[in-house]
C-alpha cells in the first residue's frame, strides 16, 4: 500500500523522528518476528510502485539506481530487482566499497547480479567523477536515490556530497527512497547538501524533517508513504 502525502497537513498522518523510525523497526523485527528481509522487499515493491507510476511504460526505459552500502541500497537493489522484472533497463551504481555490504542488502545484490542485471561500482576518489557519473546514466529517464536512509547523521564526507552534487546535475528526474540522501531525518536540513528529488518515497511514516520548514519540500518533491507490511499505529 502507497498513500500520496498532503503537504502540510501532517496531523493527518504518523510523523516518526530518526529514533522512532529505528525503534519501529526493532519492534518489527524483534517483537513481531517480521524479518528484516520481509521488510526491505515489502519497502522496496513500494517504491517500484511509485517509479512504475512515473515512468508510465517500463518496458526498455532506461532506470539509474544510485545505491551505498547500508539498507537504503539494499532497497535499491530489491526495486531494480522488480524493474527489471517489468522490463526496464536498469543500471545499478554501487557507491562505496562493495566489500562492506552485508546482511540483507548483500542478499539482494547477490539476486540481482545473478539475474545479470547491469551493475557498476563507483570510485568516488578517483578523478573526473562528474565524467563516470554522467557515462554510467546516459539515456536514463529516471534516477533512483537509494544512497543514504533516515540513520545519517553530521556533514556529509567531501566525496558523497560531490557524488550529490553530481546527480543533482544530471537533470533527469529524481525518486528519493525513504529520504533525499543527504536530508537531516530529524531538521529536514541538508548535511550539507541533499539529493534535490522530483518525489520521495518513504517507508511506515511521515519522516519528522519532511515537517519543520517548508523548503524540505523542495527536496522531497512529492512524498509518498509506502507500507512495510505493519503500520506504526499498532505498536
Amino acid at each position: 500500500m502507497v498513500q500520496k502525502v498532503v503537504a502540510g497537513r501532517w496531523s493527518d498522518y504518523v510523523v516518526m523522528s530518526r529514533q522512532q523510525v529505528r525503534d519501529f523497526d526493532a519492534w518489527a523485527i524483534r517483537q513481531m518476528g517480521i524479518p528484516g528481509g520481509v521488510l526491505m522487499e515489502n519497502a522496496g515493491r513500494g517504491c517500484t510502485q511509485v517509479i512504475l507510476q512515473r515512468l508510465g511504460d517500463a518496458a526498455r526505459a532506461k532506470v539509474g539506481i544510485f545505491c551505498g552500502i547500508g539498507n537504503n541500497g539494499g532497497d535499491g537493489y530489491v526495486i531494480a530487482r522488480h524493474l527489471a522484472n517489468f522490463g526496464a533497463d536498469v543500471q545499478v551504481v554501487v557507491c562505496g566499497d562493495r566489500r562492506k555490504i552485508k546482511g540483507d542488502a548483500l542478499t539482494n545484490l547477490k539476486i540481482i547480479d545473478r539475474m545479470g542485471l547491469h551493475i557498476c561500482c563507483l570510485d568516488l576518489l578517483s578523478a573526473g567523477l562528474p565524467d563516470r557519473v554522467a557515462d554510467v546514466t546516459k539515456g536514463c529517464r529516471l534516477i533512483v536515490d537509494a544512497l543514504f536512509g533516515t540513520g545519517l547523521r553530521g556533514e556529509l564526507s567531501t566525496e558523497y556530497a560531490q557524488l550529490i552534487a553530481c546527480i543533482n546535475a544530471l537533470g533527469a528526474p529524481i525518486v528519493a527512497v525513504d529520504i533525499p540522501s543527504g536530508l537531516d531525518c530529524d531538521t529536514g536540513m541538508p548535511l550539507p547538501v541533499c539529493i534535490e528529488a522530483d518525489a520521495t518515497v518513504t517507508f511506515a511514516a511521515v519522516k519528522k524533517g519532511f515537517t519543520v520548514d517548508e523548503e524540505t519540500l523542495s527536496a522531497t518533491g512529492e512524498i509518498f508513504v509506502a507500507s512495510i507490511g505493519i503500520e506504526p499505529q499498532r505498536m
